[in-house]
C-alpha cells in the first residue's frame, strides 16, 4: 500500500495533502487499519501525456519488439504514462498486456498520398481509396485516425496540400461515423483551412497557422499538438535539402522562425494546445519535459503548459487523472512543477498501475 504525502495536484488549483494507493487505484480516504504502508513524499501529478509519439518506429520504419520495449520504458522513465501513438506501422497491442509499460492510444498507421511521406511509414494511396483506408484504420485504432495533410511536392519544390477537398470531407465523415477522431500532419499554411472546413478534430505541428486560420480553428474547436521539439529541427532539415529544393528550405526556415509566435497566438485565441514530442521517428523518446518547457517559451503560462501535459490532455483523450477510484498512474517530483516546469525533467518517483516503477 502506498501513501502519497505532500501536495497531490488534482488540478492547477485543486490540491490535496495526501492520497492513498490501494489495489492499484487511487483514493483520498485513508484506509482503515492500513499496514505495511510505503510513503512517497513530494508534488504529485497525473502520469504525463505525450499526445504525439511513435512507439515501434524509427527513422527507417517499424522496429523489433525489443526496441519497442526500450522506447516505451524510456517514456515511462520520463513520467509519460499515457501515449497517443500518432501513426505507426508496428503492431504494439502486446504492450496492453504489460503492466509495467505506459498505456497507448493508437491512431493506426499513417495514411499518406503515394510517394508523399517518409518511406516505410504510411499506407501510401490515391484519393479514391482514402475513405476505405480511413475506415480500416478507424476500426483498428483506439479512436483516432492519422492523415498526412501536406508534404514536399517535387514538382513545385515546396510543401503542398496532398488531398482533394472532397476526398478529405468524405474520409473525415466516415471516421466520425465509426466513432473515431481524425488528426493530420500539417506543416504548411494551405492545408489548414481545407482540413478545418472538412471537420478535422486536431492538427499535428500546425506551424502554418496564420491570422486567417487561427480564428477558424478556435471557432471549430480544433486542437493542435505543436511538437515544438521537433519543429526545432527544421533548420537542419532545410540545410540538408536546400541544394535540391531551395524554396522548400526557405519555407521551413520561415515556419521555424515564427514557431513560438504561432503557438502563442493560437493559445491566446482559445485553441486547445496539447503536449506531443514526435518521438520515435528521428527523435529520441522521453522528451515530454522538454516539450512542456517549449510551450512556456511560446508564451503559455506554466499552469497551462502543465495542463497540456496532464489534467487537460487526459480529459481530452478520455482518460482519468487523479480521481477517486482511478488507476494510480502518477509522477512525484521533489519540487513544485507549477513554480518551474523544468522540474518535470527529474521525477522523484513514477507510479504506474499502483506500483513504483522508477
Amino acid at each position: 500500500m502506498l501513501r502519497i504525502k505532500g501536495r497531490v495536484l488534482i488540478g492547477p488549483e485543486e490540491v490535496r495533502d495526501e492520497a492513498w494507493v490501494v489495489g492499484g487505484r487511487l483514493t483520498f480516504d485513508p484506509p482503515a487499519g492500513a499496514r505495511q504502508v510505503t510513503t512517497v513524499e513530494g508534488w504529485a501529478l497525473p502520469g504525463l501525456v505525450d499526445a504525439h509519439c511513435h512507439v515501434g518506429l524509427d527513422a527507417h520504419g517499424a522496429v523489433d519488439r525489443d526496441t519497442t520495449e526500450k522506447q516505451a520504458l524510456t517514456e515511462r522513465h520520463a513520467g509519460a504514462l499515457l501515449l497517443r501513438d500518432a501513426g505507426s506501422p508496428s503492431d504494439t497491442r502486446w504492450i496492453d498486456d504489460r503492466e509495467d509499460l505506459p498505456r497507448i492510444i493508437r491512431a493506426g498507421r499513417h495514411i499518406a498520398r503515394t510517394k508523399r511521406y517518409i518511406r516505410n511509414y504510411a499506407h501510401e494511396i490515391e484519393p479514391e481509396d482514402l475513405v476505405a483506408y480511413v475506415a480500416r484504420e478507424a476500426r483498428r485504432g483506439d479512436g483516432w485516425v492519422k492523415l498526412v495533410g501536406d508534404w514536399l511536392d517535387r514538382e513545385t519544390g515546396d510543401l503542398s496540400f496532398v488531398w482533394p477537398r472532397g476526398a478529405v470531407e468524405a474520409a473525415i465523415a466516415e471516421a466520425h461515423r465509426l466513432g473515431a477522431r481524425v488528426t493530420a500532419h500539417c506543416f504548411a499554411e494551405e492545408s489548414l483551412a481545407p482540413l478545418a472546413e472538412a471537420g478535422i478534430d486536431c492538427v499535428e505541428h500546425a506551424t502554418g497557422l496564420t491570422e486567417e486560420t487561427i480564428p477558424l480553428f478556435a471557432e471549430r474547436g480544433i486542437a493542435i499538438v505543436p511538437t515544438l521539439v521537433n519543429i526545432g529541427t527544421f533548420p537542419e532539415l532545410a540545410a540538408r535539402g536546400e541544394g535540391k529544393f531551395p524554396r522548400w528550405a526557405e519555407h521551413m526556415r520561415s515556419l521555424h522562425a515564427r514557431r513560438y509566435a504561432t503557438v502563442g497566438a493560437a493559445y491566446d485565441a482559445g485553441i486547445e494546445v496539447y503536449v506531443g514530442t514526435d518521438a520515435g521517428g528521428s527523435l529520441a523518446h522521453g522528451l515530454v519535459a522538454r516539450e512542456v518547457a517549449e510551450l512556456v517559451k511560446a508564451g503559455l503560462p506554466a499552469n497551462a503548459a502543465l495542463r497540456a501535459a496532464s489534467w487537460g490532455a487526459r480529459r481530452w483523450l478520455g482518460r482519468p487523472g487523479l480521481e477517486e477510484g482511478a488507476p494510480a498512474d502518477l509522477v512525484v517530483y521533489g519540487e513544485d512543477p507549477r513554480a518551474d516546469v523544468r522540474v518535470l525533467g527529474a521525477p522523484r518517483r513514477v507510479i504506474l498501475r499502483g506500483r513504483v516503477v522508477s
